[in-house]
């Protein structure tokens, strides 16, 4: 079944699986969603992350962080949706949940978090929060 919002879809599981307390999730690969796990790994909301290469599908196996039982994400939301695109400038760029969060943002320097972006000076398409 394809699936009109791949961003979206990533988030949906990764929250799922946060609810339901597994210790990892499979994700259907593409280079945007593997550019969104490694800043998940960089900015330290994931233990690790490899991706599974298959004839069909290549799949991204994100194994989640847990610390004393609790989830290193308390949140994801998807702020600019396919209907609605959200862009920012340089100098409008969202704080999350006032620096304990990040915003990921798509630039025409690629993906990147708020932090990086306000250091490059350059705005874009906010994707999401995560917090």
């Amino acid at each position: 079944m394809a699936v009109t919002d791949p961003v979206a879809d990533f988030l949906t599981r990764v929250r799922n699986s946060i609810n339901a307390n597994k210790k990892n999730v499979l994700i259907p690969s593409s280079k945007m969603k593997i550019r969104i796990t490694e800043i998940l790994k960089e900015q330290k909301f994931i233990n690790d992350y490899a991706v599974i290469e298959d004839n069909k599908q290549n799949v991204i196996k994100i194994d989640l962080k847990y610390v004393k039982g609790v989830s290193s994400i308390s949140g994801l939301e998807r702020i600019s949706t396919p209907g609605l695109r959200k862009y920012v400038d340089k100098d409008n760029i969202p704080r999350v949940y006032n620096g304990l969060g990040i915003a990921i943002i798509s630039t025409n320097k690629g993906l990147m978090t708020n932090k990086q972006a306000k250091n490059e000076a350059v705005g874009g398409e906010v994707i999401c929060h995560i917090w």
